[in-house]
């Protein structure tokens, strides 16, 4: 996209030229570009900076209308809507979910090679006797997780997918974030899907850090790359500080722009700062395995 509509709160919208805002001042530049809009859709956009290879700077966004003029299909943009169909054939088909944090992404596979879900056995999770629930996080109205209680019926089909897949789904629209499918974050805690998946625009500090499955598209990072600003809300970050060189080499970063407009999915507590005036996703136990970044393609 050449142009795009940068609309805060009541203030009046103004629309600016890719060449506009490329010439705003660094600070201007960082405080508008969270607030950027499709000029024939209204799809939120993201604005990444020329490359020193060569690449000159735009706009793009991962959420256009179908029909919005501005709609691009690429080979990534059908894959992610393959997967979201793959997954909400999934949620018809099983009775249970289990996360496979370490299949590697499949990125780099032809379109049209279609991987088909695995199916896992039972005897992975640790169901041979009933166990205590653990007391919700949040209320007794709205579980958060749970120990298995019982053992499940004989030969159930549980379902594994990797984090590439599930949050590719999640950014086009599949009905995991709503499902009531019980989904594994290992062998012993499973979770209602509606309670895992938690979009960035409804992150809220829970308490004794209970984690979720955080996810949305990343708006852009700090100068120092320590720091992940989600596009879906202007309260949140993600500290990468402390395994910024892993990340770099697992997702093929080599430089901020890269980041821009990216899909992310990162399982992790969130908290409140020391000033509680903005919200803190942390990474869990800072393993690398437990988030995907997918890149955005150039528009």
């Amino acid at each position: 996209m050449l142009d795009a509509i940068c609309r805060i709160d009541d203030l009046p919208q103004v629309t600016y030229s890719v060449f506009r805002f490329q010439a705003l001042d660094e600070a201007e530049m960082e405080r508008l570009r969270q607030h950027l809009y499709c000029p024939v859709c209204d799809g939120k956009a993201y604005f990444r900076k020329a490359s020193s290879d060569g690449k000159a700077a735009c706009f793009g966004s991962r959420y256009h209308q179908l029909d919005c003029r501005e709609f691009k299909p690429s080979l990534s943009r059908q894959r992610e809507e393959l997967d979201a169909v793959e997954v909400n054939q999934l949620i018809v088909d099983s009775e249970a979910l289990i996360i496979d944090f370490t299949k590697v992404p499949r990125s780099h596979f032809p379109v049209n090679k279609q991987v088909k879900t695995s199916q896992v056995d039972v005897k992975a999770l640790d169901t041979s006797s009933p166990k205590k629930r653990i007391k919700s996080d949040i209320n007794e109205s709205k579980p958060c997780y749970h120990v298995a209680e019982k053992p499940l019926e004989p030969n159930p089909k549980i379902g594994s997918e990797g984090l590439e897949k599930l949050l590719h789904s999640l950014l086009r629209g599949s009905d995991l974030a709503s499902s009531d499918l019980w989904v594994y974050t290992d062998e012993k805690y499973r979770w209602r899907a509606k309670n895992l998946f938690v979009n960035f625009s409804e992150a809220e500090p829970t308490e004794n850090g209970a984690p979720r499955m955080y996810w949305g598209t990343i708006s852009h990072s700090d100068k120092a790359m320590s720091w992940l600003n989600p596009a879906d809300c202007k309260d949140v970050g993600i500290p990468i500080d402390g395994f910024n060189a892993e990340l770099k080499k697992r997702f093929a970063v080599s430089a901020r722009r890269d980041l821009e407009g990216a899909g992310i999915i990162i399982f992790g507590k969130c908290f409140w700062n020391k000033d509680k005036t903005r919200k803190i996703i942390q990474l869990w136990n800072r393993d690398i395995s437990r988030m995907h970044i997918s890149i955005a393609e150039e528009e």
